[in-house]
């Protein structure tokens, strides 16, 4: 009989990758109880997400892990998993050998690392690309900003190429992070608007002064 992917404990618990609660890992997002009795719960998909994100990143910064086979042999160990089948799993989706070096301060690695091992771990659960997205951003590992910004200022020249790029940059900023507020927590929605706004701008203006 298959399993429904939003039927199984990791979705349940919005924790996909089936992180194991241990009361000295403060992980951001845990709910109220903390755990279901062996693995995390949390408040939201995207802290699941960015936990599992995080998890990922250290193996790589302090564990020095850096290929599909290094990473899946610490994160599924045999005596409980079919470790070789998952590791061929794992790197037949990202789509590189199982001894292929990647690099998981990069979006565009850890990100099919991720939805890779959710899938594994889920019963073939798959999130929407924005709820990925959101919480690799929360784990400091964003997506790439759009190339069309600088296009743009490149077209039109300073001034105001600058202001057209200044303000859609900003609007589609906005727009994109919006669902992701309720995950900021304390913060009021308006102000959590205002605040990434105003990293937005100081991005933008980063970008444009920077030399091509």
């Amino acid at each position: 009989m298959s399993i429904v992917p939003k039927a199984t404990r990791g979705y349940r618990n919005r924790n996909p990758g089936n992180i194991e609660h241990v009361p000295a890992n403060k992980w951001q997002g845990l709910a109220e109880p903390p755990s279901d009795g062996r693995f995390c719960r949390f408040t939201s998909h995207e802290f699941g997400i960015r936990a599992l994100a995080a998890l990922l990143v250290t193996y790589q910064d302090r564990h020095k892990l850096r290929t599909p086979r290094a990473i899946i042999e610490r994160w599924a160990p045999k005596i409980e998993n079919d470790t070789a089948a998952y590791i061929a799993v794992v790197a037949r989706r990202i789509g590189v050998g199982p001894d292929d070096p990647i690099d998981l301060h990069r979006h565009d690695h850890l990100r099919p690392l991720v939805e890779a091992i959710i899938h594994h771990e889920c019963a073939g659960l798959s999130y929407p690309a924005g709820v990925i997205d959101r919480a690799l951003t929360l784990a400091g590992v964003p997506p790439a900003a759009p190339a069309t910004l600088r296009e743009v200022a490149a077209a039109t020249g300073t001034g105001r190429g600058a202001v057209l790029v200044g303000a859609a940059g900003i609007a589609t900023a906005v727009a994109q992070a919006a669902p992701a507020i309720q995950a900021l927590g304390t913060l009021a929605p308006a102000v959590a608007i205002a605040v990434i706004a105003a990293a937005v701008v100081g991005v933008l203006a980063w970008r444009l002064r920077r030399p091509a």
